[in-house]
């Protein structure tokens, strides 16, 4: 960058030039945003969309221009490539643009603004000006279609630029996340209450915590176990989860598949019998010691054959 152009005491030029070597040494996965050669004051862009809504993994061009009063005043923000939720080369409103310039502060920063710019992507545009109400459907293809290359746009040092900055966006990106649909455990229905299970656990977690329970050889209750499991990662691309009924199911099978000798019901001895027997004992030794006193004493009429 030829900085020899610029006044390096102009507070604008500090703040720009401190910014660009802040953005060179702090890279960000979600963005990238750099000034043309030939004029600092203008910035090229590109943002990722924002993950678990229609713009994920869609790259985003746009422009910014800095006004001469930086920090003190706003930018003006431009996109360029089709999004479903801004119009293109058409300045943005938003409240850190220079639309609202009461609501901008000093302190903030490009990178606070591209930072704002993918949270505000989401959002309802309320009829604001520059922005566009498209489908999710829409909008979902165009972020696949942004992926295919950089907007065409500029003199050919801005292209240059815009490239450049694209192809970092592809480098850094995930691949972008199909649809699927639900319910996807062989397309059977899951009966859902009101009360659903905890949410599943990622499938590295569950294969590393599973071990050696699927072998052959291991215990009926080990083998359900690992089944629920296996359930639970199959479901967890549609998000699906198991219901409690479901595992209701699987504790009758560990009941079926027990060992019938220790689940066999044992024989109970009626307690009446030890009672009986007991005071039989008792009248017996009565008698017997009744009959010793009376020999004893010659009781009268006493039989002797006794």
């Amino acid at each position: 960058m030829a900085e020899e152009k610029y006044n390096l005491k102009n507070p604008a030029v500090k703040r720009i030039l401190q910014e660009v070597k802040e953005m060179q040494a702090n890279p960000s996965d979600d963005f990238m945003s750099l000034p043309l050669e030939e004029n600092i004051f203008e910035w090229q862009f590109a943002i990722r969309g924002p993950r678990d809504s229609e713009f994920e993994g869609g790259i985003y061009h746009g422009r910014i221009q800095l006004p001469a009063e930086y920090p003190f005043k706003p930018p003006s923000f431009m996109l360029l490539t089709p999004n479903g939720r801004f119009e293109t080369q058409t300045k943005i409103c938003l409240s850190i643009s220079n639309h609202h310039p009461e609501h901008w502060q000093p302190s903030w920063s490009v990178r606070t603004a591209l930072v704002a710019l993918i949270a505000f992507m989401p959002t309802n545009p309320d009829g604001a000006l520059g922005s566009l109400d498209y489908k999710k459907e829409e909008r979902r293809a165009l972020a696949i279609k942004s992926r295919g290359g950089a907007p065409r746009y500029g003199t050919p040092e801005r292209q240059r630029l815009i490239d450049e900055i694209h192809e970092y966006m592809l480098n850094k990106s995930p691949p972008v996340p199909t649809p699927v649909s639900a319910p996807a455990l062989d397309q059977q229905p899951i009966q859902r209450h009101e009360e659903e299970a905890p949410a599943d656990p990622p499938a590295a977690e569950v294969v590393a915590a599973a071990g050696e329970t699927t072998a052959n050889n291991a215990q009926p209750e080990q083998r359900i176990v690992e089944e629920v499991r296996e359930v639970r990662v199959n479901a967890g691309a549609g998000r699906v989860r198991v219901s409690f009924s479901a595992g209701v199911r699987f504790k009758r099978r560990v009941a079926a598949n027990a060992d019938p000798a220790a689940t066999a019901p044992k024989p109970v001895v009626d307690e009446r019998w030890f009672t009986y027997a007991a005071v039989g004992l008792t009248i017996a030794i009565v008698a017997l010691l009744m009959k010793k006193f009376l020999k004893v004493n010659g009781l009268a009429g006493y039989p002797e054959s006794l």
